[in-house]
């Protein structure tokens, strides 16, 4: 039992920083809804919806990662703001990327 929770710590530790680097490209990218404070970005188009496509096994098969991600985002934004930002799965992605990146 004990062994379970220790992993269940880790998964929630690595799961809130995945969270924060997300959250922090948002706010690179000006999709932290920002845009609220500032009318002319929300006029631009900055506030729409954003998915973050999300990739790994971790992610796909541990349904605790998954939740304590999206509840990090949602805090981190902020209720009003995380519902308009979703992370999804991503299957396949490292073939994705090889794909277009052999093309460049």
């Amino acid at each position: 039992m004990l062994v379970v929770e220790l992993c269940d710590l880790v998964a929630e530790r690595g799961a809130r920083l995945a969270a924060a680097g997300i959250v922090g490209i948002l706010k690179k990218i000006g999709r932290d809804g920002s845009c609220l404070s500032n009318r002319s970005k929300c006029d631009q188009g900055e506030g729409r919806h954003t998915t973050i496509a999300m990739d790994g096994g971790l992610y796909e098969h541990y349904p605790k990662f998954r939740k304590y991600l999206q509840e990090t985002v949602a805090h981190l934004l902020g209720e009003e703001i995380a519902a308009n930002a979703s992370v999804e799965l991503s299957k396949d992605g490292s073939a994705i990327e090889a794909v277009f990146g052999s093309n460049l």
